[in-house]
C-alpha cells in the first residue's frame, strides 16, 4: 500500500472509531460509505461492498472492544440486556457474514439502504421519561430484545456492520433504555457481534489483511476517546449526533442506487 492509502484508511478509521465510541456504535454506519466512495475519489483505490463490509467487520471488532474497555467501571453496562441480546444477534450476524457471499454489491448496498432508513425514521420517535433511570434500575422485554437482537444480527452481518446504528434506535425507543446505559450496552453488545460477523466475513475470504490492520490500529486509539468524551456530552446532543450521521448516510446511499 502506498502512504497515501495508508493516511487516508489510518484517517477513516480513527474519525469512524472516535465516533463509534461516543455515540455506541460499531462506527461501519460512517466507515462503509466512507471506505467505499473516499479512496477512488482520491484516485487511490477502488474497494468493491464485500471488501469493505469485511474490512469494516474487523475495525469494528476492535473498536467496539476498546470502547467497552474504556468505560467497563462507569456501571453503565447492563449486562443482563447485554446478554439477552448479544447471544441472539451473534448467531443471526454470523448468518448474515456468511451469507453476504452470495449476495451482489448492490443487494449488500440495498440492505444497508434499508436499515439505515429505518434507523433515521426510528430517531424521530420521542423518548422521553427515561433519562433519569439508572442502570440497575432499567427493566426491559425479554423476548423483544431477543428477537430483535436476531433480525438486527442478521441484516447488519451481510453489510460488515455490527449493527449497533439501528441497534440504538430500538433499545431507546422500543425497550426504553436511557441514552448514556444505552451507548455503552450497545457497545458490549456490538463487540459480541463483530465477533460472528468478523469469522462469517473471513470464511467468505472478504477481508483484505492490511487494510484491516491500518483501520484496526486508528480503532484502538479513537475509540476509547470517544467513549470518554461520551460521559460529558448532553444526552440530547449525543442523540442528535447519531441521528445526522444515520440520515446523511441513509441519503448518499440511496441517492447513489438511484
Amino acid at each position: 500500500m502506498s502512504i497515501e492509502l495508508i493516511v487516508t484508511l489510518f484517517c477513516i478509521g480513527f474519525v469512524g472509531s472516535f465516533i463509534s465510541g461516543l455515540v455506541g456504535i460499531g462506527g461501519s454506519i460512517i466507515k462503509y460509505p466512507m471506505l467505499l466512495y473516499i479512496p477512488p475519489a482520491l484516485g487511490l483505490v477502488t474497494y468493491t461492498a464485500h471488501q469493505v463490509s469485511g474490512i469494516s467487520a474487523v475495525q469494528v471488532f476492535f473498536a467496539t472492544l476498546s470502547g467497552v474497555w474504556a468505560l467497563r467501571k462507569d456501571h453503565l453496562i447492563h449486562y443482563r440486556l447485554v446478554g439477552y441480546m448479544g447471544v441472539a444477534i451473534v448467531a443471526g450476524s454470523f448468518i448474515g457474514g456468511y451469507g453476504g457471499k452470495f449476495l451482489s454489491s448492490e443487494m449488500v448496498n440495498l440492505v444497508y439502504g434499508i436499515l439505515a432508513t429505518i434507523a433515521a425514521l426510528m430517531m424521530f420517535a420521542p423518548k422521553k421519561g427515561i433519562e433519569e433511570q439508572s442502570c440497575a434500575q432499567v427493566d426491559f422485554n425479554r423476548t423483544i430484545a431477543a428477537v430483535a437482537g436476531a433480525l438486527v444480527g442478521l441484516a447488519s452481518g451481510i453489510v460488515g456492520a455490527a449493527g449497533a446504528f439501528i441497534l440504538v434506535p430500538i433499545m431507546l425507543l422500543v425497550l426504553r433504555i436511557p441514552t448514556r446505559v444505552t451507548i455503552a450496552s450497545s457497545l458490549a453488545i456490538t463487540f459480541i457481534s463483530s465477533i460472528g460477523t468478523t469469522v462469517g466475513k473471513v470464511l467468505a475470504g472478504d477481508v483484505l489483511f492490511w487494510p484491516s490492520v491500518v483501520m484496526v490500529i486508528a480503532s484502538i486509539l479513537a475509540a476509547p476517546l470517544g467513549a470518554i468524551y461520551s460521559k460529558w456530552v448532553n444526552t440530547k446532543v449525543l442523540q442528535a449526533i447519531l441521528s445526522i450521521l444515520i440520515i446523511c448516510t441513509a441519503v448518499k446511499i440511496w441517492w447513489d442506487m438511484v
